[in-house]
């Protein structure tokens, strides 16, 4: 219980750090800091969602040949599915590009931020949610607790630079530093609430755990290839994304390993 009260905190505090930029920079983040940034969480969220979510799910398939990873296959591109239509029909604005997707709607560009968010941070809420309930439902052999800490710290560290993404565009269209931070920090409170909906999920659908791991691990990387990666490459000094891809991907593998 420890440790998953430890699990569902330390994303929330990443955050929150990272909100308080807003307080100590300027109201717009520098172009090549910003894709650094960019390229760093894509680089943790795609070591999370293929070590510590999609690998675990196919050895829990059992069995050999396709059958045994069919479930990943399906929780895969469902989750996929799950983040298109909710990109497709959820009004909402890239903080990268000032870009509006979705529905048309007469929401502030506030509004149209905070559900961009939203939208990111539900996969990585679920991810943690699922990596948790495999380790309460028994499943220590695919995935320990050290495993599931490791995932939420991962998690944790590039919701600092996230943070930051957040709140410091809030400020540039002309919320105060007060509520900027504020909205930063309860973005950061989507993670645990959509962590705890998962664990519920996963306590009442034990044999699906396979595919609710990929579920989460597919949702994830719809995320970092629809809005993370392209925001890191475009512009100049194109190159920058790709390094901090690589520091993100590498400082996953240490945790994963260490832990």
């Amino acid at each position: 219980m420890q440790g998953l009260i430890i699990g569902l905190t330390v994303p929330v505090i990443g955050t929150t750090l990272g909100a308080a930029a807003v307080y100590a920079l300027k109201d717009h983040m520098p172009p090549r800091l910003n894709k650094l940034f960019m390229g760093f969480t894509s680089g943790v969220m795609i070591a999370a969602a293929v070590c510590s979510l999609m690998l675990p799910a196919m050895e829990m398939g059992g069995g050999d040949g396709l059958g045994a990873i069919a479930p990943a296959l399906v929780g895969f591109a469902a989750g996929v599915a799950l983040m298109l239509l909710l990109d497709r029909f959820t009004p909402h604005e890239h903080a990268a590009d000032a870009t509006s997707e979705g529905p048309r709607s007469t929401i502030s560009r506030t509004w149209k931020l905070v559900l961009a968010i939203i939208l990111h941070n539900i996969p990585e809420g679920m991810a943690i949610g699922v990596a948790f309930a495999a380790v309460m439902d028994g499943a220590d052999a695919y995935i320990s607790v050290a495993g599931a800490l490791a995932l939420s710290i991962g998690i944790a560290i590039q919701n600092v630079p996230e943070g930051a993404i957040v709140s410091l565009p809030l400020r540039a269209v002309g919320n105060s530093k007060n509520k900027s931070f504020v909205i930063g920090f309860l973005s950061g409170v989507v993670q645990p609430v959509a962590a705890i909906l998962t664990i519920w999920l996963a306590s009442v659908m034990v044999p699906l755990m396979p595919l609710l791991l990929a579920f989460a691990a597919g949702a994830m990387l719809y995320v970092v290839v629809e809005e993370l990666i392209p925001a890191s490459a475009q512009g100049e000094h194109s190159n920058i994304g790709p390094l901090g891809f690589a520091a993100g991907f590498m400082l996953m593998l240490v945790l994963d390993s260490v832990l």
